[in-house]
């Protein structure tokens, strides 16, 4: 599989827009974007910019992943041409723009609850959209249903046909079925040929018929959490490398990073879990064979 031509030797850099500025904004955060290309930042992962569901909303602000319209942006961070404006001043710099996709589930009360037959969600005995594990504001779509498919492959061409967007970072892939997956991939590239799709999971099937670029590398992850405590010695890191060959297409990239806003938000930052080892292990990220760091 051909990846674009930018991502052979790219960096990646999630960027929180709430937490980034002060204003928490999209025009803010856009004036942040030549300081990133200096740092070396050849593109950025926006987490969801779509509206939050108010229905079961965690805590005052809600969660980024409890999306209400996957073909809007959310009014906290600004306007749809607050976004255009920050996607073309990434392309200026020679940065591409990542959007955060979330497939599996929408918010209770998004648009297509009301909007879409009852059939696009998997549902309870009640006739209640069922809630996947224990995130409570969300529901569960059914990708039995062939409209689903459809559908999220036409919010994801929005995206691409009018905003010139330039991938997506796909938030927990492997809950959804990898047919979908091959088949939006194969509809989206022959729209943008150079599209990039990254996986939050690591199963090896997520790369069948090419359909993502790059996986996370969370097995490689916390090996190097059990490397800083000195559980294991870092020969394991060796062994690791030496497997993870065989487990993928040679093709295949594998996100690297010391940390996630996953991570930081329920284990604390690189620097609390790994210590006087941050540093190093940040630097083998950038290194490791056929990997791409965060």
């Amino acid at each position: 599989m051909n990846h674009p031509d930018w991502s052979y030797r790219a960096v990646l850099y999630e960027m929180n827009v709430r937490q980034l500025t002060p204003e928490g904004t999209l025009r803010a955060a856009a004036a942040h974007l030549p300081f990133l290309r200096d740092l070396g930042v050849d593109a950025v992962w926006l987490m969801p910019v779509y509206p939050i569901g108010i229905e079961g909303r965690k805590g005052s602000l809600g969660s980024y992943y409890s999306i209400r319209d996957y073909c809007a942006v959310n009014p906290e961070f600004g306007t749809m041409e607050d976004l255009d404006d920050f996607v073309a001043a990434a392309h200026a710099l020679g940065m591409k723009v990542l959007l955060d996709w979330v497939a599996n589930h929408t918010a209770r009360d998004a648009r297509w609850v009301t909007e879409r037959p009852a059939c696009w969600y998997e549902r309870d005995g009640e006739g209640r959209p069922c809630v996947p594990w224990n995130w409570t504001d969300t529901a569960k779509l059914d990708y039995g249903c062939r409209a689903v498919w459809e559908g999220q492959i036409d919010a994801m061409r929005f995206w691409i046909e009018k905003h010139a967007i330039d991938g997506f970072r796909c938030d927990m892939a492997m809950l959804v079925p990898a047919e979908f997956w091959r088949e939006a991939a194969r509809q989206l590239r022959a729209l943008k040929p150079d599209l990039f799709l990254l996986a939050e999971a690591e199963e090896p099937w997520l790369f069948d018929e090419g359909a993502f670029d790059a996986c996370y590398g969370w097995e490689l992850f916390h090996l190097l959490e059990k490397v800083a405590r000195q559980e294991v010695r870092i020969p394991a890191v060796r062994e690791w490398l030496y497997a993870d060959r065989g487990r993928y297409p040679r093709t295949a990239f594998r996100l690297l990073f010391t940390s996630n806003h996953d991570e930081n938000s329920w284990s604390g930052s690189e620097f609390a879990r790994l210590g006087d080892a941050a540093r190093i292990m940040a630097a083998f990220t950038f290194v490791a064979p056929g990997c791409m760091p965060l």
